[in-house]
């Protein structure tokens, strides 16, 4: 009787943040822009459309421009239909992510999709990070291609955001022994293409403190195309990002008492967030196609991989053979020309 009661708490505890994640999310309500978000710079750069479902961020000599949640969240779903600028979009930042910068300046939380630009005729990347408790320092990034231009249509871009999958609950004697992971993932038009669980050896390196959701549009000229060889050119601006689709399903925090709106359990919508075979089988087609750097892998930043690595032979074979420097022994050979993997 002692373990039941006890389970059944803790079970509750875990499934009551559970997210939508396979197929389901046709499900959830789409909201309009002022329903969840507001601006947080631009001025007229950013413009509201088609009566106020979808927005336009634009990026030009004066500025950029950016939204963010009226809420603060901890853990959900969260999505948004994105389509990117078009032609020569080198030094173009894009960006679709939570943070909570503002509160936690240097131990902030941050899970980040970047859409990088790049020079004419070049495809757009993909960028994917995550941080825990201001590790900045500690990058762990990814970077992918598209099957896809992103600057023709609209494509659905979404982070999954959970602490609520249960790995195992059983009674042992008079103990419960229960296990619960952190668990962060990316999805490309329902496509999962990154997961990322916390281990126990990452310490606070994990988001666990409420955050926002954000899109920008900004100049990454010293950086993003190529380490910073290709930056903008103004003269093809303004660069406009559209977004629409809105979708902020995830559990709303009060800023003032942390009160979470997960806390009240009548207000759980409760629905397993594991992964299925057909949805991993997919993630793995597509890291294996589109997949171009991994913090994982390189060895010219880490002696060792970070301890929540789960190396894959085919993966490092193949970003080995991409990159044989970084993905390799980590040590340049001068005799030997590589093609480096950096942005």
């Amino acid at each position: 009787m002692m373990c039941t009661n006890f389970g059944s708490r803790f079970l509750l505890t875990c499934t009551l943040l559970a997210v939508v994640v396979s197929g389901s999310e046709r499900n959830l309500p789409i909201i309009a822009f002022d329903e969840g978000y507001t601006q947080l710079f631009g001025d007229d750069n950013l413009v509201i459309h088609r009566d106020g479902k979808a927005v336009h961020l634009a990026l030009d000599e004066r500025t950029g421009s950016g939204f963010v949640s009226h809420d603060l969240y901890l853990h959900g779903y969260f999505s948004a239909s994105i389509k990117l600028p078009a032609d020569y979009t080198a030094g173009v930042v894009v960006a679709f992510y939570m943070s909570n910068a503002d509160i936690f300046e240097k131990s902030h939380d941050e899970i980040d999709f970047e859409f990088l630009g790049n020079i004419r005729g070049k495809d757009w990347r993909i960028q994917t990070n995550i941080y825990g408790n201001g590790s900045t320092s500690t990058g762990r990034e990814e970077r992918y291609g598209l099957w896809f231009d992103p600057s023709d249509d609209f494509h659905q871009y979404s982070i999954l955001w959970t602490d609520s999958h249960i790995i195992r609950l059983r009674c042992v004697g008079r103990t419960w022994k229960l296990i619960c992971f952190l668990c962060g993932r990316f999805f490309v038009d329902n496509i999962p293409i990154r997961e990322i669980k916390r281990t126990m050896a990452m310490g606070g390196d994990f988001p666990s403190k409420p955050m926002s959701l954000y899109a920008t549009i900004w100049d990454g000229s010293a950086w993003a195309t190529n380490g910073g060889k290709y930056r903008m050119n103004y003269k093809y601006a303004p660069y406009v990002a559209e977004f629409s689709g809105f979708l902020l399903h995830g559990c709303a925090v009060d800023p003032i008492d942390q009160f979470s709106e997960c806390d009240n359990a009548h207000s759980s919508q409760a629905i397993p967030a594991g992964m299925t075979s057909s949805e991993r089988i997919k993630m793995e087609s597509f890291r294996r196609k589109y997949m171009t750097y991994s913090y994982c892998y390189d060895r010219t930043r880490y002696k060792a991989p970070l301890p929540e690595c789960v190396l894959v032979p085919r993966e490092a074979e193949r970003l080995k053979s991409f990159d044989p420097v970084t993905f390799g022994s980590g040590r340049r050979h001068h005799h030997h020309r590589s093609h480096s993997s950096v942005v």
